[in-house]
């Protein structure tokens, strides 16, 4: 992930569903870079694709945050 204006980036846990994946899509909307992490790769890519092209970039990583080893 590249960025011109690096102070506008955005951690969500739980991006790839629900009130995680909403809130991705309007820091998106906003103009920021966002990461997002969750435990499923399928449903970080559907959030991935709802994404793309809508703003900045967007990055997935899975990992559940829950687990200190996996953060």
């Amino acid at each position: 992930m590249t960025s011109s204006n690096p102070s506008k980036v955005a951690l969500v846990t739980g991006g790839g569903t629900g009130i995680g994946r909403a809130s991705a899509m309007a820091l998106q909307a906003v103009g920021f870079h966002v990461v997002i992490t969750g435990r499923r790769q399928e449903a970080l890519d559907e959030t991935l694709s709802l994404g793309k092209g809508k703003g900045p970039d967007m990055l997935a990583i899975v990992a559940d945050v829950s687990q200190g080893a996996a953060v």
